[in-house]
């Protein structure tokens, strides 16, 4: 375990010793007013554009000047099977097979496509399990989607909390109240990454304690894509789903993802909406009128995808085939690790770390609850140069990010954070 100091010039031997460190400068870092780099902290939100984008989009767009409709098949990288040239390189980001793998729509839209798929509450069954605090946009597509099967979330929603006096979640608990609900649960559907506390959930053994209550598991994975190693495929989950724009750096508004566990990968008579990119690519463009979907999660696909979106998406996942997650997330520890054992020497009694201290329990964002606090804080740290990220009501989330932030950064944030509070 490394020994953390408190110093610049630690900070400076970290950075030197440090194996990724040449993948900052792949990276476009915004500039303050007064022309310096800012220090970035906000790959949990928007993930920075990698510099090789420009030319990945731009050779898309000159293939559309010259080609036009003869680009589907003819351009560098012909559009038709664009999507496949992501798949590989995003299954090894999410630990899964290719067949599983798929880059498509929102996330919120594949999640609601794969819930037609996998939730199918029955009368023995018709319960729903999320976190309490999850992100609204998983509360609304869930309760949504329950609304469509005739259950009222107010009766079937079951939420888990913490324990009083708790900011997160204990797994012994997750689990336990799987168990109570014993072959009464349809669907788990919990995040990867809380968005709000940082913590990072057991998914191997939250699905586990799931299919032994004879439930269906899927995970919202869009702080933990990028930022976790992540082991779909060994761990059994069934569906996950995750946005690009955070810590995978495709963009505003970037395609997203989805997961679909081998084993269901020829269930062709599951409930699905159905879209013509999904047919089968033998006879897709007979144009007949029967749909006969794709194997594996391809099957799930309804467009065309987005190209430009992709060709941007394509060249941040080049560079996580060449860090390699493990490497990533091996310095994500030390990084995240370093920020807190640094706040913890400041002002005990106007912040703490909500985020759990294992970091087995995290990714790399901590959320810093400010006591009494407002959003007077975070304007400080704005104004000083830090892009970070307030949530109501007392909460500044910082993400050190390993593809482009450094030890200094952290040093130098955490001596900005020192002085905001003296």
């Amino acid at each position: 375990m490394t020994q953390f100091e408190n110093s610049l010039e630690f900070a400076h031997r970290m950075d030197a010793d440090d194996g990724l460190k040449r993948f900052r400068d792949r990276f476009a870092m915004p500039l303050s007013a007064d022309g310096n780099e800012v220090l970035y902290f906000t790959g949990n939100s928007l993930g920075l554009m990698p510099k090789t984008v420009r030319s990945y989009v731009e050779q898309e767009l000159a293939d559309w000047e010259k080609l036009a409709v003869e680009g589907h098949m003819n351009a560098k990288n012909p559009w038709l099977r664009y999507h496949e040239f992501l798949t590989e390189q995003m299954a090894a980001v999410v630990g899964a097979m290719p067949i599983e793998t798929v880059v498509m729509n929102s996330l919120t839209v594949n999640l609601h496509l794969l819930m037609v798929s996998f939730f199918q509450p029955t009368s023995e069954a018709p319960f729903v399990m999320i976190e309490k605090g999850a992100f609204p946009s998983d509360q609304y597509a869930v309760e949504s989607q329950m609304k469509c099967h005739g259950l009222d979330p107010r009766q079937f929603l079951i939420e888990l909390a913490p324990r009083d006096g708790e900011a997160t979640l204990g797994t012994e608990d997750i689990v336990a109240t799987i168990e109570e609900y014993d072959g009464q649960i349809a669907m788990i559907l919990l995040g990867g990454v809380n968005y709000y506390t940082g913590q990072a959930f057991d998914m191997q053994a939250i699905t586990a304690a799931g299919h032994k209550a004879g439930a269906i598991v899927g995970f919202d994975l869009a702080h933990a894509a990028g930022n976790l190693h992540l082991k779909m495929h060994d761990w059994d989950v069934d569906f996950a789903v995750w946005c690009c724009y955070k810590y995978l750096n495709g963009g505003p508004g970037a395609v997203g993802g989805a997961f679909v566990h081998e084993r269901h990968a020829r269930k062709f008579d599951l409930c699905r909406m159905a879209g013509w990119w999904g047919h089968d690519k033998e006879t897709r463009f007979q144009m007949g009128p029967e749909f006969k979907p794709l194997p594996g999660a391809e099957g799930w696909q309804i467009s065309n995808p987005p190209i430009l979106q992709m060709a941007a998406l394509r060249a941040s996942l080049e560079i996580f085939a060449e860090a390699g997650m493990p490497a990533l997330r091996a310095k994500s520890e030390k990084l995240t690790g370093y920020l807190e054992s640094l706040i913890d020497g400041i002002a005990a009694d106007r912040i703490e770390v909500i985020t759990p201290r294992d970091p087995g329990q995290r990714g790399c964002q901590l959320s810093i609850r400010v006591r009494g606090g407002d959003r007077s804080l975070h304007q400080k740290l704005s104004d000083r140069g830090v892009v970070s990220d307030w949530r109501e009501p007392d909460v500044i989330r910082v993400a050190p990010t390993p593809l482009y932030n450094s030890f200094d950064d952290v040093y130098r944030f955490s001596e900005i954070l020192k002085e905001c509070l003296a």
